[in-house]
Formats: C-alpha cells, structure tokens, sequence
C-alpha cells in the first residue's frame, strides 16, 4: 500500500510552491486585487487535466476577466512567447497564470517579462536583465519540468533552429497538484519521468554540485526508479503521481543550483532541430551512453543516483559499461523503445551536431564534467541512431 503525500508548502527563492491534492486552492488568495488575468496553455493539456475549469472558477469568483493563448506547442518556438505578449499587452493583461508542463512554464515565464519590457527573447539568451515582469502562477500538470520551482527557460528559435535555455525568472506562486497528472497518457509519464531522473542525475554529477544538491537528487532518482515502473502499471493512482511529482519538484531545484550539463546540452540540439522529438525521450535515448562518459569521469558522483538502479554499480571509472548496461536495460524495461533514427536523424547529421554541440558546451554548459571531443559525442550519437 502506498500512503498518500500530505499537502505542504514550500518556500524556496522568489517561489511560494503548494503541493498536494486540491492545493489549486491556494490560487484564491493570489489572484486577490487582480483585474485581467493571461492564461497561458497548449491546446489540450490544460482542459483534459480539469486544472482550466478549476482555475476558471477561481477567477469567476473573483470577477477577474480572463484573457486565453492556447498555442503553446512541445519544444516552443521563441515567436509563441512573442505572440502571447503581444496579445496580452494588446487585452491590459495585468497578470499571467501558466497551465501547462516545462513548455508552457517556459512560455508563460518569458511572456512575463516581454509585456514589461522592449526586450526580445534573443536579447534574453544574451542575459539582458528586465527591470520588471508581470505577476506569474505556475499550475504545473506533468511530473517531469522542474520548470515550476526553478529560474530557467527554454526556447527554440525558428530562424536558426537552435534551442536555446536562458535565465528568466520564478513564478511567485507555483501548484503541484498530483491530481491533474492523472491524464498523462503512457508516453509522456514514461518521457516526463525520465527527464526529472535526467535532471538529478545532471545535476548530482555536474561541477556546481555540492552535497545539498546530491542529497535532493538522490532521494529523486531513488523515487523514480521504484515508483515509475509501478506507476506505468497503474495509471490512475495519485499517490504515485504525487511522489512522481515530488520528485520532479526536488530535482528541479536540484537543476536550479547546480544546472544540467552533456545530456541537455546534445538533447537540446536535436529537438530544436526536431521539434516533434519529446524532450524526455531525447534525454533517455542519449542517456545511457552519455552514463557511461559521465561515470568514467566522475564516479563516486554518478554512483550516488545509479545505486538506485543497480547497488552493485561501483563508485569507480571502471564500472562505466556497467552503468551504461544498467540504464538502458532500466529504460527497456520501462518501454522506451525508439532511437534518434525514428526521428529522421542519420549519418548525415553528425558532423554538423557535433560541431554545434561543441560551441554550446564551450560557451554555456560549463557544468559539464566530461572532457568532451568530437569523439565523444559521436561514440554517444551513434549509440542514440
């Protein structure tokens, strides 16, 4: 039997997280004062999950007019979060309410600062700071972003087709309501899963880390491992939802402190390039072979989230193809079956992946703990075809 997580709030940097059954609730005092409200979603998620009628009755109670963007796509394009702002600046939007996963937290925390401001989503990924934003509230309704507790964006840019992650901001209040995960269909709880297990493994074994951030990502990865194959076999239960989404919530400030680093970073390159490859399964697809580089740089890091798959996996750089083995038996069993090439990558696309690739590690992942060559990534490219 699995004993339900009780309901409590987290207050962490500039974010006030509720977390529990029913803390939608806690939007009520939130919205208090407020006169137009923007609600940014996809085109689906956020009425099949129930969280938009819930959030439609709040403000109803409060006679706050609300003002919907519902184009918020997987993997967003930069020209989303532009045409949002543009609408919500025109309808004197005077707060946002994001209802959605990582994509439409991303969206919803850059329309924020562009309705404020002359700023452009590019001049963000340079790190030009706003002087201010519109309020923000975070319905989070996938247990894998992170999205709703740290300060990060991402955002792919159509002209170039480079996906790109920048600082933006927190949400003031944020809902982790285990009740609106329930709609997940398989593929995204097994993806969105997945990504949270990326993100603590990232930022266990990247060198920001420290032992806070170890401590955080171990106990997510060690929910996940025993939770998600119990809660593939069992869809509808809340109380694996709810510690599937604790551990997303944990790992995301895990991401926060000591950021991600190889996986994103060559992840980030092929679904900018395809946008239809979700962000998960791309993690999951290069992760294993990414596992292997990553614990022969630094073991005794890497063997604090792989116990959680294998005990006997050692704290040692010969234990690399072990861990390798491990993780991608692990996620077999899960179900994940496809690889790059049933994305239309090939060959072909190698040299000039790599080549990006490089450039991004060189300039923003500075986290990473691998010496990274042209050698290693197509050793871990050529794994994911």
């Amino acid at each position: 039997m699995v004993t339900p997580l009780k309901k409590f709030k987290l207050k962490y940097a500039d974010t006030t997280l509720f977390f529990g059954e029913k803390s939608i609730g806690n939007l009520e005092t939130w919205v208090h004062g407020k006169q137009v409200v923007g609600l940014v979603m996809s085109r689906t998620a956020a009425k099949n999950s129930g969280a938009l009628q819930e959030v439609l009755e709040i403000l109803s109670r409060h006679s706050i007019v609300h003002v919907p963007y519902s184009d918020v796509t997987p993997n967003p394009y930069a020209s989303q979060a532009v045409s949002c702002a543009e609408l919500f600046r025109k309808e004197r939007v005077d707060s946002i309410i994001a209802i959605g996963g990582g994509s439409v937290i991303d969206v919803a925390k850059t329309v924020s600062i562009l309705v404020k401001s002359n700023l452009s989503p590019t001049e963000l990924v340079k790190g030009v700071k706003p002087e201010n934003t519109l309020p923000l509230a975070a319905v989070n309704l996938t247990h894998g972003t992170g999205s709703e507790i740290d300060r990060y964006a991402v955002l792919t840019f159509e002209e170039t087709g480079e996906k790109r992650g920048f600082t933006a901001r927190y949400p003031e209040v944020s809902i982790d309501d285990p009740r609106f995960t329930l709609t997940l269909p398989r593929d995204q709880t097994l993806f969105t899963s997945l990504d949270a297990f990326y993100h603590a493994y990232e930022s266990a074994t990247s060198l920001y880390t420290n032992m806070f951030v170890q401590t955080l990502s171990s106990e997510a990865a060690g929910i996940i491992v025993k939770t998600l194959p119990e809660a593939l076999s069992n869809m509808k239960s809340l109380e694996l939802r709810s510690r599937l989404l604790y551990a997303s919530m944990i790992a995301g400030i895990s991401i926060d402190i000591a950021l991600t680093h190889l996986n994103h970073a060559l992840e980030h390159t092929f679904s900018g390039l395809n946008p239809r490859l979700p962000h998960g399964e791309g993690l999951a697809i290069l992760g294993p072979r990414i596992i292997y580089h990553v614990h022969k740089a630094v073991p005794e890091d890497s063997a604090i989230i792989l116990k959680h798959i294998d005990s006997s996996i050692r704290p040692l750089s010969g234990d690399a193809e072990k861990a390798y083995v491990a993780v991608r038996e692990f996620q077999n069993r899960l179900g994940l079956k496809r690889k790059l090439s049933d994305y239309g990558f090939g060959l072909d696309d190698i040299p000039g992946i790599v080549a990006y690739t490089l450039r991004m590690i060189r300039e923003r992942y500075k986290t990473t703990p691998v010496n990274v060559s042209e050698d290693v990534l197509k050793d871990i490219i050529l794994d994911a075809l």
